[in-house]
This record gives structure tokens, C-alpha cells and sequence, in this order.
């Protein structure tokens, strides 16, 4: 396969107005920056931002991954989830493993009724159930759910919150995910939350954010799971 030498052109013009932007940043941050310097700094910093827009015009649906550690990924889904609603979008969440929480969400969220399909199918965390075929069943039931919302097109967005927990625990194979993935629209999105997320779905995604765990309360100080914050 030959390359396009006008496309690898645009990539390294975007890479090099990228870089800028970067090093506009940062030099803005200098505190020995008179006035007058910074405003420059600060058009060329818009005029930077501008071009970049202008240059993006791509539009499709994305496969978008929170994984990590750290607190914040359902939650980082959740407003994504917020913002498709509030553009009158049809969204979908399936819930993998927190279901038997009934979390607080579930509740919130009844007040978009005629937007929102929400299913919460897990059973709670795997030593709360302690069956390993029950999970099983469960996991491949919440997926064959999610299937339904994923191929179909008038749903925008789809949440699969902590199916890669489901997919770290075997319940569930990365291959059929995958293939699962390949059947949306052009158009829709499908966010996949959990902590491990395994790296040929990360290769798959167009965004991927791993939440990093630098201090938790549970851990350093025995603070219990408290409503509004974690449920």
C-alpha cells in the first residue's frame, strides 16, 4: 500500500501547529512575561486554536474507554451520558457488575424516561455472588442487552459500565466485544468503563483515559463507601 503524500502532509502540519500550541502553553506560564508579551503570546495562542478547528472537520462515532485505578471513570460516563441527553440524543446503559447497588444514578436518571434506557444486570462485585457460572450467565446476558442498543441507530450513545471488569474476569471475550463494536453505526458512540482494560480494546478505541490512583480514602484513612460520592 502506497501513502497519500498529500495526507502525510496534513498530519505533519497538524503535528507541528500542535507542538505550538503546546509550547504557547507553557511559555505563557512564565512569570517574567511582561503585559505586552503575553497578550502577543495569547493571539498567536488563538490564531494557533483556530487553525486547528478549521483543520478537523471529521465527524464519527467514537469507541471511548475509562480505565485505570483511580476513581471517576463511570462517573467521567455519566456526564458524557448528561450531555447526550441534553442534545435530545437516545442513550443506553447497561451496567455489568454494579447492578445489585441500585445506585442513585438509576433514580436520577428515571426523569429522562423517553430518552434513557437503563438496565442495571450485574449482580454485585464477584465475592458478594461468589458463583462464577451465575456471574457468567449474567455478564453474557447484560451483553447480548447491550447489543441491542449497540446496533441500533437511533441510539447515540451506549454506556457499558465495568464490562472490562467482565472481560478482565473471563466472563466475556475481547474478541466478541470487538466484533460486537464493529456492528455500530457510523454515527453512535459506545463508552467502556472498568479498570483493566484489556490492551486490544485500547488499540480498538479512538479515546482512551485511564484514571491514575494517587490517594484514596478507603484505603489510607478507612473511610467507608458514602452516598453522592461513590453510590
Amino acid at each position: 500500500m502506497t501513502s497519500d503524500p498529500a495526507h502525510s502532509q496534513s498530519e505533519i502540519a497538524q503535528s507541528e501547529i500542535d507542538i505550538e500550541a503546546v509550547q504557547l502553553n507553557e511559555s505563557a506560564t512564565s512569570p517574567q512575561l511582561a503585559t505586552d508579551q503575553y497578550q502577543r503570546k495569547m493571539q498567536r495562542r488563538k490564531e494557533v486554536q483556530q487553525q486547528r478547528l478549521a483543520e478537523r472537520t471529521l465527524e464519527k462515532g467514537l469507541i471511548i474507554v475509562h480505565t485505570g485505578n483511580g476513581k471517576g471513570k463511570t462517573t467521567a460516563a455519566l456526564g458524557m451520558v448528561l450531555r447526550s441527553l441534553g442534545h435530545g440524543y437516545q442513550v443506553a446503559i447497561v451496567q455489568f457488575i454494579k447492578g445489585a447497588w441500585e445506585p442513585a444514578e438509576k433514580q436520577v436518571f428515571s426523569l429522562w424516561q423517553d430518552q434513557l434506557a437503563f438496565h442495571a444486570m450485574g449482580e454485585g462485585f464477584t465475592w458478594e455472588t461468589q458463583d462464577r457460572d451465575r456471574d457468567i450467565q449474567a455478564a453474557k446476558a447484560a451483553w447480548e442487552k447491550a447489543l441491542t442498543y449497540i446496533n441500533n441507530p437511533e441510539f447515540r450513545l451506549v454506556l457499558l459500565d465495568e464490562i472490562n471488569i467482565a472481560l478482565k474476569m473471563g466472563y466475556l471475550t475481547v474478541e466478541e466485544v470487538l466484533q460486537g463494536l464493529d456492528r455500530k453505526p457510523e454515527d453512535s458512540h459506545v463508552i467502556l468503563t472498568g479498570r483493566a482494560a484489556p490492551q486490544a480494546l485500547v488499540d480498538r478505541a479512538d479515546l482512551v483515559t485511564e484514571m491514575t490512583l494517587v490517594k484514596h480514602p478507603f484505603r489510607e484513612q478507612g473511610v467507608k463507601a458514602q452516598p453522592g460520592i461513590e453510590f
